[in-house]
Order: C-alpha cells, then structure tokens, then sequence
C-alpha cells in the first residue's frame, strides 16, 4: 500500500504537530524534592510565595506543572505589561456619580477568577514591575482585592521573579510588597533535570495533615515564634538597611505570623527540617531564621531533670549540636541543684554519651561537672573511663595551639 505524499503546507504542520504533542509527552513520579515541597506547603498554607531564579530555570514551568498536579486553573499575569489600574481596578462613570460613587472595574482575569471560584494566580516578571505597579499589586497580594472584587479564598498566588541583575530593565521589590512574600530560591537539581528531559518530572502533591495534630502543630508554633521574640524582642521588625535586602525576606510582625503558620502546618505535615529552613528563611531571613530553627531544636531536647532520674536509660540526640546542648543542660541542672546523686546520674549520663557518640562531646561537660564535686563526694568509678578522653583531648588542644604559634613565629 502506497502513502499518500505529504507534500502541502498544511499537512506537512499537521505532522508538525504530532511530532510536538509527542515531545510534550511527559508523565510525573514521587520523587523527594525539598524546594517543591517547601512551594506546595507555602500554597497550602494559603501564602503568596515567590520565585525567585536565573532566567531558564524552569520557574514557569514548575508553576505550569503544580496547577496541573492541584487540578487548579493557572491565569499568568505579566505584572510588568499591565498598568496600575489593571489591578487597583479601572474608574467607571455610572448614571449618578455624585450620588453612586464611582465603582472600580477589575480586570478580565480577575472577573474568570472569581467566577470559578478557585485558581492559581501567577504573577510572572514580578521584578521587571515599576514601583507603580508594585504599589498597586499591595492590596492584591495581601487583601486579594482587584478593584471592587475579593478573589475567592481557593485561590492561590505565586509569583516568580529574576535577579535584578539578570531581569530585563529590573527593578528592586519594594520593602512593602517583598515583606507580603514567601521568598524561595528556585535552583536547578541535575538528576531532576536529567529525568525531566527523558519525560518524567516529580510530581506536587499537597501536604499530607495529619486531623491528629492539628492543635499540637498551633501549640507547637506559637510556642516557638513566641519563646524567640520573647527573649530576643530586637528580631520583632527589623527593617534592612539596603534596598537590595528590603527587596528579600525580613522580619516584621506580619512575617512572623506567616511564619506561625508555615511551623503548623509543617508540624502537622511531618515536613522535614530542609523544606522547615527554606520556609522559615525565606520569609525572616537567613538570621532571624537561622535562630528560630536553633530554637525549634531545643523543644525538642530531653529535659535534663528527666535524664538525671533515669541515666541509664536515657535517649540522647544524635545530632552533635543537640547532644552537646543536652549534655550543658544536664551540668547545669546539677549546678542549679547540686547534690551527690544527681552528680552520679551526670556522670553516668556521660559515660552513656560516650559510649554511643563522639568522644570531644563529653570534654567540656566533663570538666564542668568534676569541678562541681564537693569534699565529701567520693569519685565515682565512672570517671576513670572519661579521665582518658579528657586528658587525650586537652593534650590534642595544647599540640594544636603549639603548631599555631609556630606558624604565626614563621611568618
């Protein structure tokens, strides 16, 4: 049997066309990936969240990719080719004005919106935007009001934005519209890729919540977000000095609250601590939020009172870090209260850590709690497997400090 030449323009498209539907062929697995983790958190957790990423770096995609996964509706606005009143909404002159007002009339796409009653709103470009725009993008992205229209509460903002180093005609975000935002740095993952290339992406799935933990997940954040502005009331708002910074996360008491949020519902997820520290330091910042994870880490620490009432069978954290926290907790303890049993379990405690961690953990620990001893108080028999470690590790400190005054002599 003879085909028929394809020889017309137009069926030679039509082939054209297979040939693409062909190639945009692709299918999506389950595939651990910490920032599109830490993105489907942030949009369930209904916060405007934005992208930021080198031009090409698969940030629309990715946002193409996440409304199909939450079978959402995408509208793409282009902040930077639409005017002020494209989203503080367009001055129509009713029968009346004197007596009726003058309404404000929203936008096509914010009317589609609405009249679906769910979405995922994409504000692209978002730092190719003049402060005009950006100032007028203020109410939408916090109070989801276009004009005389509120978005329904299904729908979901995120933006996306260049470097302005590598936007064209950039500008800086303004302090007041960064400080709305999720801020994540969208990066590039080579195996992910590799295997997006060959036509199979990771898949978005929202968050799994536990209905179980859902008060412990608020109890938890609060006690978090409050326990560190509590003792360190300075991180409460502090605006950077920079514009380039005031253009990123920085924290104020509307990010903290974002903040309280993102910690619940990470709780209640079971989210890891990654996806937690791109979450939390894209919206504080790298210091706040670095200290606010520290202090997450030390909720969860043992209480020293119940490790002494029990030191043989204490669970001590395997983080170096928490266990060295653990073990200064427990010095001090004996040092708030001493008495010759609770100086027994410290040492036993300390045995434990050396026996199922690193050896230089228990040094300062160690010195610590032998200068506690009072006269009466025999040496338990215990220290004789620390002396060695101890003595070991201040001889390896004293080696160390040699060779560093030789080195400072040499030069």
């Amino acid at each position: 049997m003879t085909l028929p030449a394809l020889s017309a323009p137009a069926a030679q498209l039509d082939v054209a066309d297979e040939l693409l539907a062909l190639l945009a062929d692709t299918t999506t697995e389950a595939r651990p990936d910490t920032q599109l983790e830490a993105l489907t958190l942030a949009v369930a957790a209904d916060l405007p969240v934005l992208l930021w990423g080198e031009p090409g770096i698969g940030k629309t995609a990715a946002l193409t990719r996440l409304a199909e996964a939450l079978d959402l509706p995408l509208t793409t606005v282009i902040a930077s080719v639409h005017e002020p009143s494209d989203f503080s909404g367009l001055p129509v002159v009713g029968d009346d004005p004197a007596e009726q007002g003058v309404p404000m009339a929203p936008p096509d796409w914010a009317v589609r919106l609405v009249r679906a009653g769910r979405g995922l709103l994409f504000l692209d470009e978002l730092s190719t935007a003049p402060p005009a725009v950006q100032a007028a993008l203020l109410r939408l992205v916090l109070e989801r009001r276009v004009g005389a229209l509120r978005l329904p509460p299904a729908v979901r903002i995120v933006a996306a934005a260049n470097p302005r180093a590598s936007a064209a005609d950039g500008w800086e975000l303004s302090a007041p519209l960064a400080n709305r935002f999720v801020h994540l740095q969208w990066t590039h993952d080579h195996e992910v890729v590799v295997r997006g290339l060959g036509g199979t992406w990771p898949r978005a799935t929202l968050p799994r919540l536990d209905p179980g933990r859902l008060p412990e997940a608020v109890g938890f954040a609060r006690r978090a977000v409050c326990g560190l502005l509590s003792a360190r009331p300075g991180l409460v708002h502090r605006l950077p000095n920079s514009e380039t910074r005031r253009g990123g996360a920085w924290p104020s008491p509307r990010s903290w609250d974002m903040i309280l949020r993102l910690i619940a519902f990470a709780t209640a997820a079971g989210s890891s601590r990654d996806v937690l520290s791109l979450l939390v330091r894209g919206t504080v910042g790298d210091g706040p939020g670095l200290e606010l994870l520290a202090a997450v880490d030390r909720m969860d620490l043992p209480d020293p009172e119940s490790l002494l009432a029990d030191p043989a069978h204490a669970e001590l954290p395997a983080r170096g870090d928490l266990r060295q926290a653990v073990l200064d907790g427990v010095v001090e303890a004996v040092r708030n209260r001493p008495d010759r049993e609770r100086w027994d379990a410290a040492w036993t405690l300390l045995v434990r850590a050396l026996d199922t961690g690193a050896p230089d953990l228990i040094v300062v620990p160690a010195s610590t709690l032998a200068s506690l001893r009072q006269q009466d108080w025999d040496v338990p028999p215990q220290i004789e497997g620390l002396a060695g470690v101890v003595t070991l590790s201040r001889q390896a400190d004293r080696v160390r400090d040699r060779v560093e005054a030789a080195g400072k002599a040499g030069r």
